[in-house]
């Protein structure tokens, strides 16, 4: 065979070993992929052949699947719409589910594995079986109290969130983000009208399909005053430790002047610790987190759950929940590694590179109702199959200590004085000892300050519910309107248990 023989045919085995092994791979490796892609329009077809299971809230439906006349023979739908956007997501013909149609997408389709009895029993009788159900976690009155009070807000904030949650489960009883959106025009059969509606919400510059609960981190401002005082009673002080104070202060290095919010709080050169916090004493915080160093800071940030990326909120024990971003403190050390005092006197007022979700400021509200123990988030409470045969039982699941007892004792005292003789009154509910923690925390020049609660409620030494409340640029009196929010859901929670 001469030389250009060859080269032919080295050349076309070369391509026939390219076409086989690409023709493997398709069959194979993505075989899976093609037969499961959202754009494959058979498996739509067969997805929508069988009834996919409902979301229960409060014994509810909020997710459900009606019967249709077109070859898609089920429509998803949602009744509580808009309140419940963010958490129990919405399920499109094209396009991937979100909130808990994404976390439980397989067992309320009914193609899990654990439902593999129901689609054997279907073989037989020719039928199909509807998909699982979900049991949420959530309260109904929670949530749809936190929904009403974030659109209607005193202070005309158009941005908020709301968490509560129950300190010592960890289950979430609400998830509020707004703006928020009706979930059902994205799931329409008319795929260029859910297109549509879809590319509306996600043009709109308020961004209301943005889950602010644990999707974005704002600076936190005076809230973060938990995380300075816990640091400092785990190193030796106590409620009534005096710590410097005064009308202003200048950290070493720096021009910027700390003031309070107004000239009667604390403007003595000495207050105790549990004043500084009922008053939410800037100057006071300021001085002690500079006195405390960048490593307390940032190890008790750290032991509330600040810089944790891989927490997801969804059903325990599993990894594919809704991924809550990570929290910061920031940087707290100069170039050469030394103590940087005029970021750490601002990082402890809840300024300069510090950031938090409203679910992290929920679980550090939680936390401290619980008395250090922090737990896992969740939103699923049980998988029901559709013969009514129960899976996956919630058990709840310590995620980290984060302080000792003691310390979330005093914590719980200074948190309870803010509330009962401070900045939080209006998150008062008689009969119950409520503690929280308000905050006022600047943005960008020009805009206005957000407004923060933190806070508990607690009944015969037992944490009942920790909320977290957020108003973006709220302004003048937003931390305080944040805590009648708080405390209004905090009731909701209450009522749900029977409580008055």
């Amino acid at each position: 065979m001469n030389a250009p023989l060859r080269r032919v045919g080295v050349v076309a085995m070369v391509l026939f070993g390219l076409l086989f092994a690409n023709l493997n791979f398709v069959q194979w490796h993505k075989a899976n992929d093609y037969r499961t892609s959202q754009y494959n329009g058979r498996v739509q077809v067969a997805e929508y052949d069988r009834q996919r299971g409902v979301i229960q809230v409060s014994g509810k439906p909020g997710a459900r699947s009606e019967a249709t006349e077109d070859s898609l023979k089920y429509l998803r739908q949602y009744p509580f719409k808009a309140a419940y956007a963010h958490v129990i997501g919405y399920k499109p013909v094209n396009g991937e589910a979100t909130g808990i149609e994404y976390i439980e997408n397989e067992f309320l389709a009914g193609t899990s594995d654990q439902l593999f009895a129901d689609r054997l029993r279907d073989l037989w009788s020719n039928e199909k079986s509807p998909g699982g159900n979900v049991v949420t976690t959530l309260s109904q009155r929670a949530q749809d109290t936190a929904y009403k009070e974030l659109v209607n807000n005193n202070n005309d904030a158009k941005v908020g969130a709301v968490v509560a949650l129950d300190p010592s489960t960890g289950a979430v009883l609400s998830m509020v983000s707004t703006p928020s959106y009706d979930p059902n025009a994205l799931v329409s059969h008319d795929t260029a009208a859910a297109n549509a509606a879809y590319d509306k919400l996600a043009a709109d510059p308020n961004q209301p399909l943005l889950n602010r609960t644990i999707k974005e981190t704002y600076a936190p401002g005076s809230i973060f005053k938990v995380i300075d005082s816990a640091a400092a009673l785990e190193r030796g002080y106590n409620i009534n430790t005096s710590i410097p104070a005064g009308s202003s202060y200048t950290a070493p290095g720096t021009t910027h002047v700390i003031r309070n919010a107004a000239p009667s709080i604390c403007p003595e050169s000495q207050v105790t610790l549990i004043e500084a916090m009922t008053e939410s004493c800037n100057t006071g915080f300021a001085q002690l987190g500079v006195r405390l160093g960048p490593q307390a800071i940032t190890d008790t940030a750290a032991a509330f759950g600040f810089g944790d990326d891989s927490l997801r909120v969804g059903q325990l024990g599993k990894d594919n929940g809704m991924q809550v971003v990570a929290s910061e403190v920031g940087k707290l050390t100069t170039a050469s590694g030394g103590p940087d005092q005029p970021i750490l006197a601002q990082t402890a007022i809840g300024q300069a590179n510090a950031r938090v979700t409203p679910m992290q400021a929920a679980m550090m509200a939680a936390t401290v109702a619980n008395g250090g123990v922090q737990m896992r988030p969740y939103l699923v409470q049980q998988l029901v199959g559709p013969d009514l045969t129960p899976y996956n039982i919630a058990s709840p699941k310590v995620l980290r200590t984060s302080c000792s007892p003691s310390v979330a004792q005093s914590l719980q005292a200074m948190m309870v004085s803010v509330v009962e003789n401070g900045t939080g009154k209006k998150a008062q509910i008689n009969g119950y000892v409520v503690g929280g923690k308000t905050g006022t925390a600047q943005t960008s020049e020009g805009a206005k300050d957000h407004g923060w609660f933190i806070g508990f409620a607690m009944k015969d030494g037992k944490p009942i519910v920790a909320v977290a409340v957020l108003l973006a640029n709220a302004g003048s009196g937003g931390s305080g309107e944040a805590a009648r929010i708080g405390g209004q859901v905090m009731k909701a929670v209450i009522a749900d248990r029977g409580g008055k």
